[in-house]
């Protein structure tokens, strides 16, 4: 049995909605709950540092056959066997450094320095830093390890953040309450199988995203109110997900040799990952292209 979960975006919502999954014979569970309400910050006290995020998720095993997160974790996972990365498809995924309406920093270079609430080894966390490069040097890049995405959303909220960097559902949440975004920091998402998937039913799960993108890409609005599937009960009182915007974008492009093998020269040059004490470093092997 194929399991799919939603990862915080609409792709699967639309395409379960719609009957794609099964109008291309697939044969799966829907597991609705996916990952949206989870927490490990507490409430109301001293935001953790919290030394966990996608890539150890994923080295953990996730209880689905198709699982999504930045490229750079899903590339790490791959290489170091904890599944096979999708090379045929990513999604480019929407994301910012976020300051509060009344914070005094306004540019880019205000931030030398400044703690950035990011997730540890996640996008928010390695977008952080390709989106500052640009503007900091390396020494002034300040990065606090906050957490989950929506925990993220409810620091900045009690302004228990001086900054953060959020995607997709948490972007939408923060830029709808006022939240001035300093730095754009989009990036690409990938995806990760397991290393039992069925090669045919891999195809199938794909082309029914690619029926829900084409869904998404036409008419917007009809599939906004899955949004609220995918907040939390705290913060889904508050959110007019109407105005929210369509989220990561599925690309049915290859993702490359060459993207594989930059993306890893890049996070060894931060010390993120180190390609040569992988097990499987190699993008034939890692990769399915």
């Amino acid at each position: 049995m194929f399991r799919i979960q939603p990862h915080v975006r609409l792709q699967e919502w639309v395409a379960e909605e719609l009957g794609l999954f099964r109008a291309e014979g697939l044969d799966y569970e829907f597991e609705a709950e996916g990952f949206a309400a989870a927490s490990v910050q507490p409430v109301d006290a001293a935001p953790l540092e919290v030394r966990r995020g996608a890539l150890q998720d994923m080295e953990e095993g996730r209880a689905c056959d198709v699982s999504a997160a930045c490229h750079w974790a899903v590339n790490a996972a791959a290489s170091t066997s904890h599944g096979r990365m999708w090379g045929r498809a990513y999604s480019v995924c929407v994301s910012g450094i976020f300051v509060a309406p009344d914070s005094p920093y306004k540019r880019p270079e205000d931030l030398a320095g400044v703690k950035v609430g990011v997730g540890h080894q996640s996008g928010s966390h390695y977008s952080a830093i390709q989106g500052l490069e640009p503007f900091l040097a390396r020494q002034d890049i300040a990065l606090d390890f906050a957490g989950l995405p929506f925990d993220r959303v409810r620091l900045m909220l009690g302004r228990r953040l001086a900054a953060a960097n959020v995607f997709g559902a948490q972007y939408y949440l923060l830029e709808q309450q006022g939240f001035r975004k300093l730095v754009d920091t989009t990036f690409i998402m990938g995806f990760l199988v397991r290393e039992d998937s069925d090669q045919e039913d891999l195809e199938r799960y794909f082309r029914a995203l690619r029926g829900a993108q084409r869904e998404i890409d036409l008419e917007p609005e009809r599939h906004k109110h899955f949004w609220l599937r995918e907040l939390p009960e705290d913060l889904r009182a508050g959110a007019d997900v109407r105005r929210f915007g369509p989220g990561e974008r599925i690309v049915f492009e290859p993702y490359t040799r060459e993207m594989f093998e930059r993306t890893h020269r890049w996070m060894a040059g931060w010390q993120l990952f180190d390609a040569g004490g992988a097990s499987r470093p190699r993008y034939e092997d890692a990769v399915i292209a």
